[in-house]
């Protein structure tokens, strides 16, 4: 039998197949101290982390509770952006609020 035009047998279909890798995640924590208010906490949260008003005083409640608290979980790239941010308005407030992240 001959081989008609367009005629696939005896032909290889190979899809290539692309594995898309997702970037690795880190947490942004927030750490206690004795001297950044508790108003100023929630308001990082609800300004930089855009986190509700009950869950921005949760998370603070964390913070003062247990001495860290998790704010959010975003690729390397946006966790230093938000840690800068929330150094660079501590620090214009008078407060020593530090700001850390790690691997998740």
């Amino acid at each position: 039998m001959g081989e008609k035009k367009g005629d696939l047998q005896g032909s290889l279909l190979t899809e290539d197949v692309v594995e898309t890798k997702e970037p690795p995640r880190y947490k942004v924590l927030l750490h206690n101290d004795d001297y950044t208010t508790m108003e100023f906490v929630v308001s990082i949260l609800e300004n930089v982390f855009h986190k509700s008003r009950h869950d921005a005083t949760r998370i603070m409640l964390n913070v003062h509770n247990d001495g860290v608290g998790v704010a959010g979980i975003y690729t390397r790239e946006i966790c230093e952006t938000k840690i800068a941010i929330v150094h660079q308005l501590a620090k214009r407030n008078d407060y020593p609020l530090r700001c850390s992240m790690e691997k998740e």
